[in-house]
């Protein structure tokens, strides 16, 4: 006889590599009712991997948590499409939430999501604003970016708009077992994010939903060049406007020679909170 699972709302998907602290200060900012999502980590063969008993001595046993373990370290684009099918195979979800280790939600982040979703059919991924913060220097700045589908398109050529640790998407929205490509190291959320853009509308909510971690030893600082150059495959790539998709490409690659600690010092002046 076959079995089902209970319906939820949805699963908030998780990379992890060795940082239980980051882990365990993000699972203590998710609110939501605890029947309605389940929790879906997936650790990237850290050297002590992570057990359910390391996670319930901090968070609520009422938290459905699933932990995938990698046998060695794969990258995050392996680890998350491994958690992506995994999730479409439980096939009783309506969205899929991200969140990253050391990133924390305000209070009303999910039942917002949802609910946005639920009164908006026509919407496949949501966003929001969200806080960049260093807190180390406790240093941060706001990142601001439109929020309707025909400015986002457009702004899509210059930036990422959806940052991924803000996101939610319809499980439905995903389409010929589509993951996130492993042609873009360090840009896979930019690659998948633009396919949505081409399938249906998205959208920002613009409230500042989400604090975002500054890692100076994390993917976007550390594999900085790599990123940009990633980013600008994905612009020629998926950009339809001609003149707008070589301002993009013209725009990262003024990046690529601009040290980031400039660019930090120009967003604290600009955006600081």
């Amino acid at each position: 006889m076959k079995s089902y699972l209970p319906k939820i709302d949805f699963y908030l998907l998780i990379p992890f590599y060795n940082n239980l602290p980051g882990l365990l200060h993000s699972l203590q900012s998710v609110q939501y009712d605890a029947d309605k999502y389940t929790v879906v980590i997936v650790d990237d063969g850290s050297r002590e991997p992570i057990t359910l008993a390391d996670i319930y001595k901090e968070i609520s046993r009422d938290v459905s948590i699933e932990i995938i373990q990698l046998p060695c370290n794969k990258g995050i684009t392996i680890a998350l499409n491994t958690g992506l099918q995994w999730i479409k195979k439980q096939n009783n979800a309506r969205f899929i939430a991200r969140l990253d280790c050391g990133d924390t939600c305000s209070a009303d982040r999910f039942y917002k999501q949802v609910d946005f979703l639920d009164q908006h059919p026509r919407i496949n991924l949501v966003g929001s604003w969200c806080i960049f913060k260093d807190h180390h220097s406790n240093a941060a700045y706001r990142y601001i970016t439109p929020t309707r589908h025909k400015k986002i398109k457009r702004g899509m050529h210059f930036r990422n708009i959806f940052i991924h640790p803000t996101v939610m998407w319809r499980c439905d929205a995903m389409t010929n077992n589509e993951l996130y490509p492993d042609t873009y190291p360090d840009a896979e959320d930019y690659g998948f994010f633009y396919r949505f853009l081409q399938q249906g509308e998205t959208a920002i909510i613009p409230e500042f939903l989400v604090t975002c971690e500054i890692n100076h030893k994390g993917i976007s600082l550390s594999s900085r060049k790599k990123q940009l150059n990633s980013r600008i495959k994905v612009v020629k790539e998926y950009g339809r406007n001609r003149v707008l998709r070589y301002l993009g490409v013209f725009k990262l690659r003024l990046l690529l020679i601009i040290p980031y600690n400039i660019i930090f010092s120009i967003k604290k002046s600009l955006y600081g909170v």
